[in-house]
This record gives structure tokens, sequence and C-alpha cells, in this order.
């Protein structure tokens, strides 16, 4: 079997006032890896090139060790399961009418997986989806994906407007998904908390630009937020600086670890903090 659930080279799409240039990823069998960006990022672009939904203007896309333009891959696309930030599902229907039409449509559809997510996530099955919440929608979709025995899940903000309890057992359920043999996870999102929570790897996508993909461990560890003075910031190497705000009472900055003084104060950054000053520095 193939290393990698996904192997993106050099992948491009251009639009009139946007392109997603450039990008080379890997998504490792096992692993959740974190999509994050700004809004208008490329991040719903990209999942949606890797899914061959939009026609790309250069590069290769491998998912699940297939060209995702080979007749294969569309014999195969069940062994994705795809959950878009903005799902669309005819309003008059039912959760248990979506669930015959899946019957339909995927050979190995599980209608038991299926209600049992339902219930798991607090779904009604009569009800129309013209009466769903944003968040309702959301984890019918995840229900969806769940149940037909996908290996790859791709996820395009699949926990936005959810609460914090549903965020958390569904992380869970990520998790738990790409540990399982053959299986990965690409989770997009701007809740960075979330992807710090499970990741395994982080890719960060800015303007179109891939900045940084990355082990999240090893991102943890090689940054850390220095604070001191203006003066000591200057006898600090400034290639070691990824990003800086001053303050009155003095300076925060981005560092690496292993580019400090013995004596320099060195807290923990998060992921978030990571992403922030990154793409503060990045837009200079």
């Amino acid at each position: 079997m193939e290393s990698n659930a996904i192997e993106i080279r050099g992948l491009t799409k251009r639009y009139k006032d946007f392109a997603l240039e450039d990008l080379n990823l890997d998504l490792p069998y096992g692993c959740v890896l974190g999509l994050v960006g700004e809004n208008g990022a490329g991040k719903s672009t990209t999942i949606r090139l890797i899914m061959d939904a939009l026609e790309r203007d250069g590069g290769t896309v491998s998912v699940l060790g297939m060209d995702n333009r080979s007749p294969e891959f569309l014999r195969r696309k069940e062994d994705v399961g795809v959950v878009l930030d903005e799902t669309f599902v005819p309003e008059i229907l039912t959760a248990r009418q979506l669930g015959r039409i899946m019957a339909g449509t995927f050979r190995s559809w599980d209608q038991a997986a299926y209600e049992k997510w339902l219930t798991r996530l607090e779904l009604p099955e009569g009800k129309k989806f013209k009466e769903y919440s944003r968040g309702m929608t959301m984890k019918l979709g995840i229900a969806a994906a769940l149940s037909h025995n996908a290996k790859l899940l791709l996820l395009d903000e699949a926990t936005g407007g959810l609460d914090p309890m549903v965020r958390e057992e569904l992380l869970e359920v990520f998790a738990d998904f790409a540990a399982q043999d053959g299986h990965a996870v690409l989770l997009s999102s701007h809740i960075v908390s979330d992807l710090e929570r499970i990741c395994d790897y982080i890719a960060f996508l800015h303007r179109g630009r891939l900045v940084l993909c990355e082990e999240k461990d090893v991102l943890l560890d090689t940054f850390g937020i220095l604070k001191c003075s203006r003066e000591q910031l200057k006898n600090i190497p400034q290639e070691a600086v990824h990003g800086k705000r001053i303050g009155n009472y003095g300076v925060e900055a981005l560092v690496e670890r292993v580019c400090m003084p013995r004596d320099a104060v060195v807290d923990r950054a998060s992921l978030e903090d990571i992403i922030l000053y990154l793409s503060k520095e990045e837009t200079k």
C-alpha cells in the first residue's frame, strides 16, 4: 500500500482575483492533517481540487494511490467521505429519506451505521431539512460521510456552528477513524484549537500559498514566545524571529527556541500563536 492517502504536487488553480499556486502536500495514512488559513486562503478550493470537482490549471493529485482524474478513482470515489462547508440537500427531504437515496447511490452504504450516527448526533429522522439549523446540517453530512465505509475523510469546516460538547465528541470520532488501518482525515477549520487537539500534521495556507506543512509536534517544539525589551530583541538573530508584537512595556516575538540565548525566557507557543504570528509576517 502507498504510504500517503493524498499526494499533491505543483497543484495550481487560477481565478481572476485569486490563485492557488504550486501546492505540494502529503497526507500519510493513519494521520489527521489540519488545513488552516484565513477565509479565502484556498482551503475549500484545495478540497474541491482533490475531489476533481474543479478543473485544475496545473499539477497532479493522487488520492488513495490513484490519479484523481483516472477512471479507477471515479469508480472508487465512494472510498472518500466528503463534508463541505456548504452542504446542499433538498429542503423537503428528511434524514430518513436521504438514507434511502444514499443506499441507492453508494454500493457500500451501511444503513445501520447511518441510523446509529443519526441517534448519536441527535438528528431527528422525520424532520425536514428546511427546519434544520446549520449545525444540524453539518452533523447530517458527517453522519452520511461515516456511513459508506470510506477510507479517507475530507472535512471542510465540518465542526463549524457546533457547540463545544458536540465538537469534542466529533474530534474524537475523526481521530479514531484516522487510527484505523488504511484510513486518513483532512480537516479544514478556522478553529485552530480543534486542529491542535487532534491533528498530526498542520498545513497553513495564506493567500493561495502554502506557508508551511509540518508535524504538529515539531512546530510546537520549534517555536516559542520570547518576552523581552526592544534592546534585548536586537541581540536575537533576526532569522530566528518570525513575527513580533511591540507594546508599551516590551516585545513579544515568535522565535525558534534553538537559536535563543540560554538566559532568554521563552514561553510555550500554542498552534494559534504560531499561525497568528506567521500570518502577520506573511502579510508584510
